[in-house]
């Protein structure tokens, strides 16, 4: 039997994740094995003991917060068996740069991606910016062994038939993390079932050749009305990601980029193209809709693609140092809508009466407004925004939770966009695959 750890100290340091919220335990334990996590499920199992697993602890959400009970650290499983299988615990990022050192390619890059886990990136279907081309972990995900709740160790590929019944439901045809997938096969059930099933405990993953160049512009425009024009025909010329940074995001990070221009700009781009596309169609859609073309930046080489990637993840977190700051929790959006309402969702982020910073994926009309409240009487105005905020990008056709999934944080925006009926099959399924609802026991959903 593993030994569990007990020491306060220790578990401080798994008692929170990037929103802030903090948890308690009893106990924690690093399994190093498929057959350990087996062992330890079965028994905490028979004791109804409550199971949160937790990855790199990068989650906005709170899913891998404990709130009691036994905390199931992944971190040792951590062993990269070849160029397509990797343990769940390994760094995404580090296993991206050793498929790149034999010249092959993964896509999906979320933003904490040299941070986050493997497994935890497959149990949330992570994305990134590169999700505009490629899409998210799920296509990328072949294969992968997890231990189900009550200690069952099951090897899943997209052959492998479902156990039980699973609610179908519609899903918005939007970029979207929320809520179970209406899998018809045990892997696509698995992948963003943020850890309320099973665990990930191993994967294959398909991998793509490697670009052989990349070319990235920072691109600013004056006006919302430019923003709008620009977008259809940009992502008509087929970039792998356009990320987008508001002007109060550019206020943040002034001074780390000589490269922005004096002049104001509602927004700034950044994209980021396979390969050497003609530039000649992107200057001269950059002039019909009227941008700042004199202080387009154009990046080729290593050196200038790894300045505008530390840009696009300064910004976050910078926000997060905000927060922490502050002293509250972190209250983000992370809505999709469809792209003829992004106009609609900008005009009501830009009304939030509350300072915020917006940034984000806005070729897939994915954006994070963070609101970014000073006290607790702050911290409830933004959350009464935030929750009417969820509202009007569901009824717009979008989903509550593009990328970062559910977790503690937002099972009340969850029953926003999905029917009571499939919620109620979904606790259905969870009844029978974990039938004392030992794991990730107040994630996604509570028990009925």
């Amino acid at each position: 039997m593993i030994v569990p750890v007990t020491d306060p100290a220790v578990l401080e340091g798994y008692l929170r994740d990037a929103s802030n919220l903090r948890g308690h335990a009893e106990r924690l334990y690093r399994p190093r094995t498929t057959a350990e996590v087996a062992e330890l499920l079965r028994d905490c199992q028979a004791q109804a003991l409550p199971v949160t697993v937790s990855a790199r602890r990068t989650s906005t959400t709170g899913g891998p917060v404990p709130m009691g009970g036994a905390i199931l650290s992944t971190e040792q499983l951590a062993t990269v068996h070849s160029l397509h299988e990797v343990d769940a615990g390994v760094l995404l990022g580090e296993f991206q740069a050793h498929v790149e050192a034999a010249g092959r390619f993964f896509p999906p890059d979320p933003t904490s991606r040299h941070e986050c886990s493997v497994g935890g990136a497959i149990v949330c279907n992570a994305s990134g910016s590169r999700t505009f081309k490629y899409g998210p972990m799920r296509p990328w995900v072949e294969w992968v062994e997890a231990v189900l709740a009550d200690g069952t160790v099951v090897q899943a590929d997209r052959s492998t038939p479902l156990p039980w019944p699973v609610p179908q439901w519609k899903e918005p045809h939007v970029k979207t993390a929320a809520g179970l997938y209406p899998a018809t096969n045990l892997l696509d059930l698995l992948i963003g079932s943020e850890g309320v099933l099973g665990v990930v405990t191993r994967a294959r993953l398909r991998l793509a050749p490697l670009p052989p160049a990349v070319l990235a512009m920072l691109v600013f425009l004056p006006t919302r009305e430019s923003l709008l024009a620009f977008l259809p025909r940009a992502r008509a010329l087929g970039p792998r990601a356009i990320e987008s940074f508001d002007r109060r995001a550019l206020d943040l990070v002034r001074g780390r980029l000589p490269e922005v221009p004096a002049a104001d700009c509602a927004v700034m781009l950044e994209i980021e193209h396979d390969g050497e596309p003609p530039l000649d169609p992107w200057f001269e859609l950059l002039t019909d809709v009227g941008a700042l073309v004199d202080d387009t930046v154009v990046a080729t080489d290593d050196t200038q693609l790894h300045r505008l990637h530390a840009l696009r993840h300064a910004v976050p977190a910078l926000v997060n140092e905000i927060i922490a700051h502050n002293g509250v929790q972190k209250v983000g959006t992370d809505f999709a809508v469809p792209h003829d309402r992004l106009g609609e969702l900008l005009a009501l982020y830009d009304a939030v009466p509350m300072a915020a910073v917006c940034f984000g994926h806005i070729g897939d009309s994915h954006l994070h407004l963070n609101l970014l409240p000073r006290d607790a009487e702050e911290l409830g105005r933004a959350r009464a925004l935030y929750f009417e905020l969820a509202r009007a990008a569901v009824a717009m056709g979008g989903t509550v939770s593009g990328e970062h999934g559910i977790g503690r944080l937002k099972k009340a925006h969850l029953a926003l966009m999905v029917p009571p009926a499939v919620l109620d099959g979904w606790r259905q399924l969870k009844a029978r695959v974990d039938p004392a609802g030992i794991l990730g026991r107040g994630v996604m959903f509570d028990r009925g």
